[in-house]
């Protein structure tokens, strides 16, 4: 199983009044991951409705140090923590490799998604295509001791 690597340009409009990335576009970072992952750079088809017919449960960003504007990239790393019946979770790093092998994360973040039929405004539940695509991105949690 292999992470999905994005690298997400900064852009002016993403800074805060001090100078920071906005907590609020961390957010439009994972979704740029996410739909780059599962949509653009998908590793099989089936799984292209996951990146847009999906609503978010619940989101949880855990910030570890400002990000600041620069025109290099930063790199999220993306990838599936739980598969459910009707929903999965992902997980994210939003970091710089530095010098010396070193990774500068500055957040870390969960983000709970279910598959959603926009015309009937419900749920629906994965099909196995979709589960096959999330399956490859698959990296399971070890429980909490």
């Amino acid at each position: 199983m292999a992470r999905h690597i994005y690298h997400c340009p900064l852009r002016w409009a993403d800074m805060d009044s001090l100078g920071h990335v906005n907590n609020v576009t961390y957010v439009d970072y994972l979704q740029e991951s996410r739909v780059d992952m599962l949509r653009v750079n998908a590793p099989a088809t089936g799984g292209e409705q996951l990146a847009e017919g999906v609503v978010v449960v619940r989101h949880e960003v855990e910030f570890l140090r400002p990000l600041v504007f620069r025109p290099e990239p930063v790199r999220i790393e993306s990838w599936v923590t739980r598969i459910r019946v009707a929903s999965f979770t992902m997980a994210y790093e939003i970091l710089d490799e530095v010098p010396g092998g070193e990774r500068r994360v500055y957040a870390l973040a969960r983000t709970v998604l279910t598959p959603y039929v926009f015309s009937h405004e419900r749920p629906r539940r994965i099909r196995d295509e979709e589960r096959a695509v999330l399956e490859q991105f698959l990296e399971r949690e070890e429980a909490p001791a």
